[in-house]
């Protein structure tokens, strides 16, 4: 519960607060058994309208006035008197009217059948009877006068509810406006930077494949290991230019992010370290799991890890050894790169230190957990567990 009142308590209060009051005042105003037994029917009808008036509130309104009339002129030509409080229930009936019924006609049309039950109920009391004592006049018109007023105050509850409702409807659609228009200027963020990726990165990019393409044309006036070298460049920068083009399309639409070539899987790890062997390194490859018992969205991360360490030990340590082991331990992927100290001093300040925080968001996303460091030989290792089972994408 919300912190209100469950419906049947609603109603079960409003029971005992409308009809108890006159059940405990009656026996000072008549004790006669006409008095009760026209009290008593009256307030077993009005129980029963009283639980309708929220699904049927016209119709509970009209059956109630209707068995309120009974009750007076009955009660009257037996020469007995009700309560004054049996008016309580009525209040409630008009309010649950004003609060429920949005309809003018039909409230008109209540009004205005209600009133030609009050002239015939006058009327049929002055007919049946004869004691001046026990006709209506006045004093009925007097007590419901004030009626209306609930009538109003539950028409006043509809409209603050109903302005409650548009306030909320208003807010909700500046929400919705506010998470488009963020939308859009994501989506416009996104265009700008791919426009300025491939103004910046692509064509310099082509230009390095276009470069060593031409080398590798005059392979015959290169040395052996230029040759190898050439090769590699150019290997490199077409994989560079595909990753890229896929980039930036997903870049411009998010909708249209299915890349023109496949994803790198655990099966092209070895051709990542014949790239890094052709640029002057050395490394091993130890893989003691089957790639296709593999998530394709782990053996992506999974190679990525490995192609951002690979990258680290050539900046950072360049020429030192590499090794690469991948296996499957108790339901979870694991995979260890580790270098050892370079020969050679890598290049001052090389990297931004984005490599590392890239790794720990593809493995973190894959439920996977990432820890790198020094090792106490001058190297560094990276070791990526992800598990296998249950993978959220």
């Amino acid at each position: 519960m919300d912190g209100r009142w469950p419906a049947w308590g609603a109603d079960a209060g409003l029971v005992v607060l409308t009809f108890l009051p006159a059940l405990l005042s009656q026996p000072y105003v008549d004790t006669s058994k006409a008095a009760w037994m026209s009290l008593t029917v009256y307030e077993t009808v009005g129980v029963g309208v009283l639980l309708l008036r929220r699904r049927l509130p016209a119709t509970a309104f009209v059956v109630g006035f209707v068995a309120f009339l009974a009750a007076l002129v009955g009660s009257a030509g037996a020469g007995a008197k009700l309560s004054p409080l049996v008016f309580l229930p009525l209040a409630v009936l008009l309010y649950s009217l004003g609060n429920h019924v949005a309809s003018l006609r039909r409230t008109v049309s209540v009004v205005l059948g209600v009133s030609v039950l009050i002239v015939v109920g006058m009327w049929l009391n002055r007919m049946t009877t004869d004691s001046g004592d026990f006709r209506g006049g006045l004093d009925v018109l007097a007590a419901l006068a004030p009626m209306p007023l609930a009538w109003a105050m539950g028409f006043a509850a509809r409209t603050r509810q109903e302005l409650l409702a548009a306030a909320e409807r208003r807010a909700a659609d500046a929400r919705r406006a506010q998470a488009l228009e963020a939308a859009q200027a994501t989506q416009r963020e996104r265009a700008r930077i791919a426009g300025e990726m491939h103004d910046v990165v692509a064509h310099s990019l082509t230009l390095l494949v276009v470069h060593a393409e031409i080398l590798r044309a005059r392979s015959g006036e290169l040395p052996v290991w230029a040759r190898v070298q050439a090769d590699g460049l150019a290997a490199a920068g077409r994989q560079s230019s595909g990753e890229l083009r896929d980039l930036l399309r997903m870049l411009r639409d998010p909708a249209d992010a299915v890349p023109l070539q496949p994803a790198p899987d655990l099966g092209e790890l070895e051709t990542l370290l014949d790239s890094h062997r052709a640029a002057g390194g050395t490394a091993g490859l130890t893989m003691g799991i089957a790639p296709e018992s593999v998530p394709g969205p782990v053996q992506l991360a999974t190679y990525r890890v490995v192609q951002e360490a690979l990258v680290n030990a050539r900046r950072h340590a360049p020429g030192a050894p590499v090794r690469v082991s991948v296996d499957g331990v108790a339901g979870e992927l694991r995979c260890e790169v580790v270098n050892g100290r370079g020969p050679r001093r890598g290049t001052a300040g090389a990297g931004v230190g984005l490599g590392l925080i890239s790794m720990e968001e593809r493995v973190g996303a894959l439920d996977g957990a990432l820890t790198a460091g020094p090792t106490g030989d001058g190297g560094f290792r990276v070791v990526a567990t992800m598990p296998l089972e249950r993978v959220h994408v």
